[in-house]
């Protein structure tokens, strides 16, 4: 995983993932920063909960501004939001595992994952 500086370019990554929702259940958004209008965001989020694609977004750092319109994002989608510890590959890779699961077995195959807390933290948002 690597970081480039740079306006955020989340609304353009949400339209991507629309216009390919008929081959996606589940989508992957890495994060720390946003600079873009929450309500577009969430109301695109909105639009793939509607194509029933869930965001798993998990957020790099504790900007608490950040974390709200993120976790409407996931809310508004069906799917799930994590802040993570960027000292810890182990939970980002958790994390990224149980999206992963989810993507390929629904919500039953994400139930019988081991559960750290992390994951089920996951497994109690995604709907």
């Amino acid at each position: 995983v690597t970081c480039r500086g740079g306006y955020t370019q989340i609304a353009r990554l949400l339209r991507h993932i629309a216009a390919e929702a008929a081959n996606a259940k589940a989508a992957v958004f890495v994060g720390d920063a946003m600079e873009e209008d929450p309500d577009e965001l969430c109301h695109l989020a909105g639009q793939l909960g509607l194509r029933n694609v869930k965001l798993f977004v998990f957020q790099e750092g504790a900007d608490p501004a950040v974390a709200q319109t993120f976790m409407q994002m996931a809310s508004l989608s069906g799917g799930a939001y994590a802040p993570f510890n960027t000292n810890s590959a182990s939970q980002l890779r958790d994390l990224l595992s149980a999206a992963a699961v989810y993507a390929a077995g629904g919500s039953a195959a994400l139930s019988r994952l081991i559960q750290s807390d992390d994951i089920k933290l996951l497994t109690r948002q995604v709907r």
